[in-house]
């Protein structure tokens, strides 16, 4: 139960002040746990982060799945909708795996891992999503849904999720209006 704790407190700290505006001590108050309690479940601040990254995938492809009907005619319109849905609520200020790579490179290639493979999944999902909706190319789809996916992240910190969302969808559709 604390290190559920734990790790809530870190990873919302982390998303609003960054890997490096948030300090142990910080965490340690707020989840309201003793320093020992924190060390006998995290031997570091980065196997912390590590957790935390891992946890919060977990949660994003537990999010997507649940909102993708993959018999559906296209259900790679439908995993664009649920990442706009997820920027929405979880992902506000951008991409939280992004920040950690840009944070992290060169000092921790643990962590910097993770973020590749979650990259890598991300295009694979989209890979096998193509695959169900098109009879042509499905990686170029793939490939395409994937860098609409990580611009209306990125975009999500300028204009705001709705917007964000708003406008990859209207691209997606222009891709897919040959599909059906």
């Amino acid at each position: 139960m604390k290190k559920e704790k734990i790790l809530e407190v870190a990873e919302r700290l982390f998303y609003e002040h960054g890997f490096r505006g948030v300090g142990l001590k910080q965490i340690i108050r707020e989840a309201d746990v003793a320093t020992m309690t924190l060390y006998n479940h995290f031997s570091s601040k980065e196997s912390l982060v590590q957790e935390v990254l891992k946890q919060r995938e977990q949660r994003y492809w537990s999010y997507l799945d649940s909102h993708i009907e993959k018999n559906s005619d296209l259900p790679i319109l439908l995993a664009l909708e649920a990442h706009g849905e997820w920027l929405k609520h979880q992902s506000y200020k951008g991409d939280m795996f992004l920040r950690a790579m840009v944070d992290y490179a060169g000092f921790n290639s643990e962590i910097v891992t993770i973020v590749r493979t979650h990259k890598e999944r991300l295009l694979q999902y989209f890979q096998e999503l193509a695959r169900q909706s098109v009879d042509g190319d499905a990686d170029e789809m793939a490939y395409q849904f994937t860098l609409l996916i990580e611009g209306a992240t990125s975009l999500t910190a300028v204009v705001g999720a709705a917007k964000a969302t708003e406008h990859s969808l209207a691209i997606a559709r222009k891709l897919t209006s040959n599909i059906n």
